[in-house]
């Protein structure tokens, strides 16, 4: 069966990191920032918030778009960190971003990354997730403080991005490396799939 190419991703992020792996995959794309209000009930499980997010981030870019001849899948995505029962969004400043780091630092956390794929023609939609387990180092502080002073944590769930300077940090992983930048891109190839769309 031939690729259905005719279709084409929406994308509801802005982050440069998933527009890149999006990119990576060869398929027509745009960008449409979903601007979701991303509070969560405290009792959610990191399943739910990486699941509810990226769906409440794909529907709202759904509701814009929605349309009987619109030939698009609309993406969703969330990624958190979770170290024991603590879950990690992005860092508000640095001092946050130091003080994440200083409790990541020789341990072992969890990545969750969701996806959601609405249909813009009708509605249907799947929503998944993947878990990774980084180890961080060992870190004295003043090398979390010259990682902070990088900037890279700024925008990025955990304080740090392991597909940059923050790969110096980790330890090992195991599971998918992409779920930790943000985007598990095997798991989105098979949810495409049941779009229609192929990759390979």
């Amino acid at each position: 069966m031939k690729s259905n190419h005719s279709r084409r991703i929406v994308l509801a992020s802005t982050s440069p990191r998933r527009q890149e792996l999006i990119a990576s995959l060869h398929i027509p794309y745009e960008i449409h920032p979903s601007h979701a209000d991303e509070h969560t009930p405290d009792d959610w499980t990191p399943q739910q918030i990486v699941e509810g997010l990226a769906l409440r981030k794909a529907q709202a870019v759904y509701s814009l778009i929605a349309d009987p001849e619109e030939n698009a899948v609309i993406i969703g995505s969330d990624t958190i960190v979770v170290l024991g029962n603590q879950v990690l969004g992005k860092p508000v400043d640095d001092r946050d971003a130091f003080r994440m780091l200083k409790s990541l630092q020789g341990n072992t956390h969890h990545v969750y990354t969701g996806i959601a794929c609405i249909d813009a023609a009708n509605g249907q939609t799947l929503v998944r997730h993947r878990s990774t387990k980084v180890t961080m180092k060992e870190l004295s502080d003043s090398k979390i403080d010259a990682y902070v002073k990088s900037g890279e944590p700024g925008d990025k769930a955990g304080a740090y991005g392991i597909q940059g300077l923050g790969a110096t940090l980790v330890e090992r992983i195991e599971g998918c490396y992409f779920t930790v930048v943000g985007l598990p891109v095997s798991l989105l190839s098979d949810m495409l799939s049941e779009f229609g769309i192929d990759i390979l």
